[in-house]
């Protein structure tokens, strides 16, 4: 009862705080597509992603040092480097790979996928996802609109890449997307201890995977560092800062307490951002059609997200009104039953 005590108050306490880090997944990850394009102009993207995760690793690591918790924690280490290979190098290592040959916004739009793939998989909740109207209604009204988005220039992008180069980023693509939503659902249902050394563990040993990838990817015989740009530099440096240590750590964060199906959202939502920066800062203009898409995509991110809101607060509300002795027990089980 005690710990049910103690998830219910960090729930209670921290709405500002998952507020912030649903902010973080969809404004910040949704910009990492066009940056890591920005990056790979000059820099082979398996070394890009070993220096990304390395630095943002360690980082993290001398972050929980200086809060004295707990690093060394070999069930922790283990569990988190299962996750970081797997959600991390192959995952994030698909889309990285995937952008030498396609362009960033039709990555993007082939990730939004990834929301209906997280629901399949996650056994656990299917009960509750596939019950709930609003979770089903806008989990395929999002896809919808995704589609319509980039319709014209998920098109155009296809017949203008073409080649064996493109059929084999998208073959690469689609097997980051498994890897991301079963790394996703082990983390949420395997993670112990704090999210922050999770995410140090996690993002170390992506980074370290990398290394030898990038080895046997033979990207370091022609190499230099004095040609990498400082566009390509700056690239890095967000995606180690803002792309990592915040947006990484704040999906981590959500999977904990908060529904796959309600985290995976940001899929939906990270199209809209990288049409954004397409339009404001590569030329690109918006159809009506895409702007009609940008709308279906916010709708169905309000639909499933209220849905999940709503459950746990008419749940707490009638407990109040039977035996109050026991009603703190009792709403921790609502409450968990519905963020599990």
């Amino acid at each position: 009862m005690e710990t049910a005590r103690k998830e219910a108050s960090s729930t209670r306490a921290s709405a500002g705080m998952i507020f912030i880090a649903f902010a973080i997944l969809y404004i910040v990850w949704g910009s990492t597509y066009f940056f890591i394009a920005m990056g790979i102009k000059t820099i082979p993207p398996l070394l890009m992603g070993a220096m990304r995760f390395v630095v943002a690793g360690v980082l993290m690591m001398v972050w929980c040092l200086i809060n004295k918790e707990n690093l060394f924690n070999w069930k922790q280490i283990k569990h988190s480097a299962i996750t970081g290979f797997f959600l991390l190098f192959i995952g994030t290592g698909a889309v990285i790979w995937a952008e030498q040959s396609m362009a960033s916004s039709l990555v993007a739009v082939l990730i939004a996928s990834q929301a209906i793939w997280m629901v399949l998989i996650d056994k656990r909740n299917w009960k509750a996802n596939f019950t709930n109207r609003n979770t089903v209604i806008g989990l395929i009204i999002g896809f919808i609109g995704v589609l319509m988005l980039f319709r014209d220039s998920a098109t155009k992008a296809v017949e203008t890449a073409g080649g064996v180069a493109s059929i084999i980023g998208f073959v690469i693509l689609l097997i980051g997307m498994f890897s991301w939503t079963g790394a996703s659902i082990y983390s949420k249902y395997t993670s112990t201890g704090s999210s922050t050394v999770n995410s140090a563990w996690q993002m170390f040993a992506a980074g370290v995977f990398f290394i030898p990838a990038s080895l046997i990817n033979n990207e370091w015989s022609s190499f230099e560092w004095s040609a990498v740009t400082n566009e390509s530099w700056l690239a890095v440096l967000y995606l180690i800062t803002m792309g990592s240590l915040a947006g990484y750590s704040a999906y981590v964060f959500l999977l904990r307490i908060k529904p796959v199906a309600q985290v995976s959202t940001h899929v939906y939502v990270n199209p809209v951002v990288a049409v954004l920066l397409g339009v404001f800062f590569a030329g690109e203009k918006m159809t009506v059609l895409q702007i009609a898409g940008l709308a279906i995509i916010l709708t169905s991110v309000l639909l499933i997200n209220l849905s999940k809101y709503r459950k746990p607060a008419i749940v707490v509300e009638e407990t109040k009104v039977a035996k109050p002795e026991i009603k703190l027990a009792v709403g921790n089980k609502a409450v968990a039953s519905a963020e599990c």
